[in-house]
């Protein structure tokens, strides 16, 4: 896929130094033996220097012209260095130039082989220095002549070429990284948004763990929990699509964020519809996720209450929230194919769970016989009945769950009353201490306003009595 490919890191830069020749040194090796042979006059010493050194460097061009560096061809490289400095006895001006080439060798390679390549120069250069000054009576003088110059230029030339190929590195390896960062913020960047099609408890175990993602699924006991919107089908005949759309989005974003608190899966959407279930792929135990799964309709319900205020101001009347909620055995994990996954859920509970929907009635939260029996000793039901639903042999007994606040007299957090044109909604949870007071003017505004309202009418019955009187 082409929006994978961007994502893919380039891997020609891994090659970039295969066809590159990388011990300069031996270059300068060759040059300083053949250079040191002429100087002497080709004398045996010279000459054997000549070979041992000039075999060895021949064979490391030839070898690692297209292979990287390795630890034992540094090693070499250092130990033919160390032998010609150690056989001209520690020539001033050509020993300091060797001496560079070996520093700069050991500088640019693995920290670990540091202490290595150290002992290594030092011990062949004290044996062969030994041998030198056994095998040559006189001492060596190397000072005359165009030898010392030429070799000091060349390792001046070789550690110049070696911290610009340092530094070239250095810009490649800062491109790269440049690249993976703006590649990985790409990635994060998708990933976020992905995640907000995919529940958090199905992406955050791949994503944390690399967790193979499979065609599998498993038994498990769950609460499942459909809900949607009560006289959405007819008001959307008479809204526009950019109304409509506003307020689904509104009630879906709401209903998200309190299933996220309360730890639900969001299997889907479907329509003005959502279906939830508690116990996969993290369970409480089979109560607690019954318990979960109630507290967090109860919230849906009350959520819906201020909704429905605030439609009611914009003219959308008569919005109501139905849920059904069933508890038992159902098929969960990954359907699909290997290149289309689903994670949701199938089984008979949950057929049964959007059939309570289906029966429910406006604000009400309709639960299976197994469900009331892990919620009925927390939260206060009632027997809706026994239906008799469709894809069920028999018919099915539903307890529908109770406001908590609504059935705590003067205790309660909630006023919910609605007439013909009139309509209380008073939600203590949310007001703050400032607002008391304005609150408690305004009802009594609107007090006054009703006994106004009620002795105006109490007069026209009184005058339209008398008129009927005098008839």
């Amino acid at each position: 896929m082409p929006f994978l490919d961007t994502l893919r890191p380039n891997h020609s830069s891994k090659n970039e130094g295969i066809h590159r020749f990388d011990y300069p040194e031996v270059f300068v090796l060759i040059l300083t033996v053949i250079l040191l042979a002429v100087h002497f006059n080709f004398r045996p010493t010279s000459m054997a220097l000549l070979v041992i050194v000039c075999l060895p460097s021949l064979m490391i061009l030839i070898y690692n012209y297209r292979r990287q560096k390795s630890f034992w061809t540094s090693n070499i490289v250092i130990i033919l260095l160390s032998v010609v400095i150690g056989s001209i006895q520690f020539c001033t001006v050509i020993s300091l130039s060797l001496a560079a080439l070996i520093a700069l060798r050991i500088i640019i390679s693995s920290p670990e082989n540091h202490l290595k390549l150290i002992a290594v120069s030092i011990i062949t250069v004290i044996v062969f220095y030994y041998v030198s000054v056994t095998l040559s009576s006189a001492d060596i003088d190397c000072h005359e002549g165009w030898t010392t110059p030429i070799i000091l230029l060349a390792s001046m030339i070789v550690i110049l070429y070696q911290f610009w190929h340092v530094y070239q590195e250095y810009i490649g390896y800062e491109t790269r990284a440049h690249q993976a960062v703006g590649r990985l913020s790409t990635m994060v960047s998708v990933i976020n948004k992905l995640t907000r099609f995919i529940p958090p408890q199905v992406w955050e175990p791949i994503v944390k763990s690399d967790s193979p993602v499979t065609v599998a699924n498993k038994r498990a006991k769950l609460t499942i929990m459909f809900s949607d919107i009560v006289g959405f089908t007819e008001l959307s005949d008479s809204l526009s699509a950019d109304n409509l759309a506003d307020i689904l989005n509104t009630y879906m974003h709401c209903m998200t964020l309190i299933a996220n608190k309360h730890g639900a899966v969001l299997d889907k959407f479907i329509g003005d519809g959502m279906v939830c279930f508690f116990g996969e792929p993290n369970s409480r135990g089979a109560r607690q996720d019954a318990l979960d799964c109630i507290a967090m309709a109860i919230d849906m319900r009350r959520e819906m209450r201020t909704l429905r205020q605030k439609w009611r101001l914009m003219g959308f009347e008569g919005l109501y929230i139905r849920i059904g909620i069933s508890t038992g055995y159902c098929h969960v994990g990954n359907f699909g194919s290997n290149n289309r996954l689903s994670y949701t859920l199938i089984g008979k509970e949950a057929n049964l769970a959007a059939r309570l929907e289906s029966s429910a009635g406006k604000d009400e939260i309709l639960v299976s016989e197994s469900t009331y029996d892990y919620i009925c000793h927390n939260y206060d039901c009632q027997h809706a009945g026994a239906f008799k639903l469709k894809g069920f042999d028999s018919k099915v007994n539903a307890w529908q769950v109770l406001d908590p606040d609504t059935y705590k007299g003067h205790l309660s957090k909630w006023v919910d009353h609605t007439l013909p044109g009139f309509n209380l909604h008073l939600n203590f949870k949310d007001m703050k201490d400032n607002d008391y007071q304005d609150i408690r003017a305004r009802l009594n505004f609107a007090l006054e306003r009703v006994e106004q309202e009620q002795e105006k009418v109490a007069t026209d019955i009184a005058a339209a009595s008398k008129r009927n009187d005098n008839q």
